[in-house]
């Protein structure tokens, strides 16, 4: 049987953490899936972006300009719902910045939407 002790650290560790909880905390879940589609979007369309320079320049085939375009506004989609998730987990700034530029290099932005995703499910308790 649990001593009166351990149900009232309990009870005040718990009174404590729904103190410290804050407004952005119950927006965190929707700006990491928002995160997490833009990210798998973005490196989608970074290897369809590198298919298409291979194309051009390896075998000079100009069919496909609009792909760069197409990357350039789901990045610019990214580097909005990346910076929402960083200021409502509060990331320093070298965090966010090689998050940010995740999208730039292939492949990338898997590897890191895989760790950051973790690393926020860890650190605010999320399924």
């Amino acid at each position: 049987m649990a001593s009166p002790d351990n149900v009232t650290s309990a009870q005040s560790t718990q009174d404590q953490a729904e103190r410290t909880a804050t407004p952005a905390d119950s927006k965190i879940p929707g700006a990491l899936l928002r995160y997490r589609v833009l990210a798998w979007t973005t490196g989608l369309w970074l290897l369809v972006l590198t298919v298409e320079v291979i194309a051009k320049y390896g075998f000079d085939v100009d069919n496909f300009g609009w792909v760069g375009i197409v990357h350039g506004w789901v990045y610019f989609a990214y580097l909005i719902v990346t910076i929402d998730l960083a200021v409502k987990v509060r990331w320093p700034a070298l965090r966010t910045i090689g998050t940010l530029l995740a999208g730039t290099i292939p492949l990338l932005s898997f590897v890191v939407e895989h760790q950051r995703t973790a690393q926020v499910k860890r650190d605010f308790g999320l399924k």
